[in-house]
């Protein structure tokens, strides 16, 4: 075992430079305590079911393939979020998975269903070119991945996975809008056919795609342009999300891209747009995108209106 010396918890632990299950921390000796010791300090990863590795490995591809080794058998397809995540899309977490570790999504073809409390499976049905290996793991496509979760996401989750697939491999939209056509009358497939004209590899992150998702519901407002280039004697400036002819942008201010010693820049850059070339800029953050309190659609409503009356 390629071992490699680590510290969990209160005690001395030491793990292997790879991903391994809880039984073979058991085995080892470990405690469900000292797992959970280490996922609360940092030392360890846990993402997914029944998964974990040292914070020290970095996540790449190969990392990933590991992980799904671990409790994905041979005959089974990798599915939905878990394949986005294995085809290089950022982790998507459903409603209620940042308070549960998500399960591995896997499927057998016809006639064969996994039972074994680490993954979320059962039968789905695939064509010839459904399916692609990977170092021996078996996982839809890109575009199959990105037509499922069209159809079995939330929506505004859904768009942010088919958006960074398609920044990642390219496919169009065309061939989202005719993978549709194979989904008729499939759960789904309404969500699917309304998302799939609008995905966009431009978008910078889950959240702008979740900002664009609730823009695109709007009916009152015209569609939103991504990464729009202002020219500045700095260089390029570009805006999140906007609409060019009205000089109203919105961007997202998440954790991840803006942190504080962003702060300044962000700051700097956006007061000279708006004062050269006079945008209106709305920034929004997590809590006008996400529960309850999400009042992202009333920001852009009230947004636009200010821009189109110095139009008037």
């Amino acid at each position: 075992m390629d071992m490699l010396a680590t510290y969990v918890g209160p005690g001395r632990l030491v793990l292997p430079g790879r991903p391994f299950t809880r039984r073979e921390a058991l085995g080892w000796g470990l405690r469900d305590a000292d797992l959970a010791a280490g996922v609360a300090s940092g030392t360890l990863q846990h993402p997914m079911r029944g998964v974990y590795y040292g914070a020290h490995l970095e996540e790449d591809l190969a990392l990933r393939i590991a992980c799904l080794k671990c409790v994905v058998p041979e005959d089974a397809v990798v599915t939905d979020r878990t394949a986005a995540w294995l085809l290089g899309a950022p982790r998507v977490l459903a409603p209620g998975d940042h308070l549960v570790v998500p399960k591995v999504s896997v499927f057998r073809r016809p006639g064969y269903r996994l039972r074994n409390g680490l993954t979320r499976s059962g039968e789905r049905s695939f064509g010839p070119d459904d399916v692609m290996s990977i170092d021996g793991i078996e996982v839809t496509t890109p575009l199959r991945t990105a037509l499922d979760v069209g159809r079995l996401l939330h929506r505004d989750q859904a768009l942010g996975v088919m958006d960074a697939l398609q920044r990642q491999h390219g496919f169009t939209n065309d061939e989202l809008i005719l993978g549709a056509d194979r989904f008729k009358r499939a759960r789904g497939v309404v969500q699917l056919r309304d998302l799939a004209p609008h995905v966009d590899g431009r978008s910078g992150s889950p959240a702008e795609s979740a900002t664009r998702s609730k823009w695109l519901r709007i009916p009152s407002v015209p569609k939103p342009d991504l990464q729009i280039e202002v020219a500045s004697p700095f260089g390029s400036y570009f805006l999140d999300l906007g609409v060019p002819h009205l000089k109203y942008a919105v961007e997202y201010d998440g954790e991840d891209f803006h942190g504080e010693e962003d702060e300044p820049h962000d700051r700097q850059r956006r007061a000279w747009i708006r004062r050269r070339h006079g945008w209106i800029i709305d920034v929004v953050r997590k809590g006008n995108l996400f529960g309850v309190h999400g009042d992202v659609e009333g920001i852009i409503i009230s947004g636009i209106e200010a821009a189109r009356r110095r139009l008037r």
